[in-house]
């Protein structure tokens, strides 16, 4: 028989032998490799590498760090095709499996024995993601057998949807993205839940191959596997053959997308990035905190549009610099496509578009964009630019486009929106036109704040992030100008001046040694006005005024007085060009001066991290800033500091209990922001314990902070910021600034509820040109952004405070005026100031203004 035929008797003992072997093999290295493998229930422990993302106030995103891009999912949330489509293309027997496919097994093993590596594997998703979580992508024997050990213990423990959850958020799937969400964003720019099924079938076929199957980089390669896994859908019977057509027949057409930022503020979130890598160190990206800043996303993005249009116009003005680069154009090779290729390397700056000059007509040019559009550009817009010699001089103006451009110059044009109204029926329509443009090379900044809490609102840090990260509204500081003149002014007053002193305005020379010279200042223009009442100096803007009220109350005095408004004695210079804003100074720190003239007289903190929360939701840090504490809240804490005096008279029995100290308990002081992120504390947060209210300090006399923002309204009303009326208030005030050569424009801003301070200049300190003041260059800025800031509060004029007069005075002397004097005006005095002298009646100086009265008196 044949089965005592000796062949077959000593091949089924050497199988037994073998398989017996196998046991033992398996078993000795089951007992040695067991006892090391990672336990299997820290796989739901593990956290994974997830993105730190900043949100504004309104909960927008604002950008998002991190090495690795993720953006973890539930099971619910995975579309079912998407499912489907990976058990297609990497483990068709995922369901039946206990964790490893025999077959495939079989094959790497072959493949092992035959070719000494394993190039195919035999991996099914399990084993995937045991070796994801807990192994090295070492290709060897023993990293393959704990892999399928592991995956084994991970079936007995897990469910198939806790293994396919694990697994479709940790793999790596190109270009920086972890997890089918991360890659649905960069190849597609939109959630997974909105792919079809022929982009769902695309991001499948990436696990085995990132790079080979990537179809931006590969995408004839990644077409090919895509429609394999959508044929392989078909045979497993998940799609029917019209859903397979259909998707097939869908072209490939993957692109790089950054992550959905919702407020473009890229300097205000490194700010806070280097915040968050400051309180937790370097794991600060990768922890998934979520920060939520005092950031107010359509004031950022006010301030954005205004500081782009700003530096645009002013860029405008001082002509053409001519193209960016220059493309040979051969009309017989060259077609749109290849030079839309050439164009890529050109990046799109905001609304500053990259172009190639194809064509020149007599009243126009046609431009080739990016995006293989050839768009028109009229002369119209183009008319600006006159040749570029230096920032004081320009060429002749052109007349035709070829005075401009020439074929094959590659140039920025941008889309402007005009209004045009029809002359027969009024009727107001928005167009768009194409004009010339060209990347501005002056820079600017700005910082705006709630002057009630400091909290900061909107903060530009220069023209375009990725040219310049230097964040220049709180880096480096530039001379302040005439908008440290308030600081100056405020002290006189608060000293014993009044807005109708009386200073010279005339030539003057000091020798000052700390200058080391001769100083010899003067107004702007070198022009002189004799006695200057100091409300018209401060809205006019007269140095030499400044210099002699610094002179008369004393510099260290002057300083230490400004030292109560944020500024640090050391950044402020020790002699009289402190009174022109020789000071190099910030945005950030001007507008935090400026916070206290804003509301009231209060010292606020500024602070842009509202509240910060780990992966889980938890709160970890919530701030906690000053207020400026209203009538209500005054009235508030005068009840509790009466009860605090009622319960200290209380009887000894009836107050609180001592501790066991033997002193009567006292709370706990608040800890600093820092304590809340101490490394040693256990990584599980909870939500921090409410703290107590911190009400401002009162820095600036209520009377004085009144004269000076009446006086401040001045310079809006009549003054050198006279362009802010266009915004048709009555309760804002502000004031310019310029230093020597117009190297630095300022305007610094407020009403009782948003501040804002503008700089503009260039980063290596140079003229920004003629008539390039504070007034012209960053005045246009603010008044564009608190168009939009300001629409959504009501006009809130300052009240008059208790202890202010009003008096008629002679505007010549600053004195009483006499009965029926022609040219007396009402000034605003502090009670114990108001002049008692009548001037004496006199021809009134027809240069003199007439009847001018502040607004606040009617």
């Amino acid at each position: 028989m044949l089965k005592s035929h000796p062949i077959v008797r000593v091949t089924l003992w050497l199988l037994l032998l073998a398989f017996s072997a196998g046991i033992l093999i398996f078993s000795a290295t089951l007992l040695y490799l067991g006892p090391k493998l990672p336990p299997v229930e820290q796989i739901l422990e593990i956290q994974l590498q997830t993105p730190l993302r900043i949100y504004s106030s309104e909960q927008k995103l604002i950008a998002e760090f991190g090495e690795k891009k993720r953006s973890p999912l539930q099971y619910s949330e995975i579309p079912e095709d998407f499912i489907q489509a990976v058990l297609a293309a990497e483990d068709a027997r995922f369901f039946s499996h206990h964790g490893v496919d025999l077959k495939g097994l079989a094959r790497a093993s072959l493949e092992l024995i035959s070719t000494g590596s394993i190039k195919t594997g035999g991996s099914t998703i399990t084993m995937q993601v045991a070796k994801n979580y807990f192994l090295t992508r070492e290709r060897t024997f023993l990293r393959k057998f704990n892999e399928i050990l592991l995956a084994l213990d991970i079936e007995r423990k897990l469910s198939k949807e806790q293994i396919l959850q694990l697994y479709v958020n940790k793999i790596y799937l190109g270009h920086r993205a972890y997890g089918i969400q991360a890659a649905a964003q960069v190849y597609y720019g939109k959630p997974v839940q909105e792919l079809s099924l022929a982009q769902l079938a695309t991001i499948a076929g990436l696990p085995k191959a990132p790079s080979a199957f990537n179809p931006v980089t590969n995408p004839s390669r990644a077409h090919t596997r895509r429609n394999w896994i959508l044929s392989r859908m078909l045979e497993l019977g998940y799609i029917d053959k019209s859903a397979k057509e259909q998707a097939q027949a869908e072209p490939t057409t993957a692109e790089l997308h950054g992550i959905p930022v919702e407020v473009e503020a890229p300097h205000f979130a490194e700010m806070v990035r280097r915040d968050m890598v400051a309180r937790f160190g370097e794991k600060a990206d990768t922890e998934g905190y979520r920060v939520y800043t005092s950031l107010k996303a359509d004031f950022q993005k006010a301030a954005h549009e205004a500081t782009i249009k700003g530096l645009i116009e002013y860029d405008r003005r001082h002509g053409y610099r001519g193209e960016e680069a220059k493309l040979e154009i051969n009309p017989e090779l060259d077609t749109p496509e290849t030079l839309q290729s050439q164009l890529r390397k050109f990046r799109t700056i905001d609304i500053l578009e990259p172009g190639v000059v194809t064509a020149i007509e007599e009243q126009s040019a046609t431009v080739l964009i990016k995006s293989g559009e050839s768009v028109n550009v009229p002369f119209e817009g183009m008319k600006w630019a006159r040749s570029y010699i230096d920032n004081l001089d320009r060429g002749p103006a052109p007349k035709k486009p070829e005075d401009v451009l020439e074929i094959g110059d590659v140039i920025r044009i941008i889309n402007e929106k005009v209004e045009q109204k029809d002359s027969k029926t009024g009727k107001v329509t928005t167009v768009g036109d194409w004009s010339l443009a060209q990347k501005p090379i002056a820079q600017s900044a700005m910082v705006s704040i709630d002057p009630h809490n400091g909290a900061i609102l909107a903060l530009i840090g220069g023209f375009d992030f990725q040219t310049s990260k230097f964040n220049r509204a709180i880096q480096g500081g530039r001379q302040a100008g005439s908008s440290f003149k308030p600081f100056i002014y405020s002290a006189a007053l608060d000293y014993g001046m009044t807005p109708a002193t009386i200073i010279n305005d005339a030539p003057v020379v000091f020798k000052d040694s700390s200058l080391e010279s001769t100083w010899r200042p003067e107004n702007s223009g070198g022009r002189f006005y004799g006695p200057t009442r100091l409300r018209k100096a401060l809205y006019l803007s007269r140095n030499l005024v400044s210099i002699r009220v610094l002179r008369q109350m004393g510099v260290k005095k002057t300083i230490r007085y400004a030292t109560q408004f944020g500024f640090k004695a050391s950044k402020l210079p020790n002699n009289l060009s402190l009174a022109l804003g020789s000071a190099a100074l910030t945005p950030w720190e001007i507008a935090t001066g400026y916070s206290v003239l804003a509301n009231g007289g209060f010292m606020i903190e500024p602070w842009y991290i509202d509240y910060i929360e780990d992966e889980a939701g938890n709160r970890v840090f919530e701030s906690n800033p000053v207020l400026v504490c209203n009538e209500q809240c005054q009235q508030e804490l005068e009840y509790d500091q009466l009860q605090a005096q009622s319960d200290s008279e209380l009887p000894v029995s009836d107050q609180a209990e001592p501790n066991n100290t033997g002193t009567a308990a006292q709370p706990e002081p608040p800890k600093d922001k820092l304590d809340a992120f101490d490394e040693d504390a256990p990584e599980e947060a909870t939500t921090p314990e409410p703290k107590p209210v911190r009400y401002a300090e009162r820095v600036q006399d209520e009377r004085v902070n009144f004269l000076i923002t009446s006086m401040m309204q001045d310079v809006v009303k009549r003054g050198t910021g006279t362009r802010a009326r266009s915004l048709n208030r009555n309760d804002i005030a502000g004031k310019t600034g310029t230093t020597n050569d117009q190297k630095d424009a300022w305007f610094s801003g407020f009403n009782r509820d948003v501040v804002a301070t503008v700089w503009v200049g260039f980063d290596q300190p140079k003229t920004l040109g003629h008539r390039e003041y504070g007034g012209t260059a960053a005045l246009p800025i603010w008044i564009d952004y608190m168009a939009v800031a300001l629409k959504d509060y009501p006009q809130s004029p300052i009240r008059i405070p208790d202890g202010i007069t009003t008096v008629r005075i002679d505007p010549e002397t600053g004195k009483r005026a006499i009965p029926g004097q022609a040219n007396g005006i009402f000034e605003y005095f502090r009670d114990e100031n108001a002049p008692e002298q009548s001037a004496e009646e006199e021809v009134p100086n027809p240069h003199m203004e007439q009847g001018e009265l502040p607004e606040q008196l009617f």
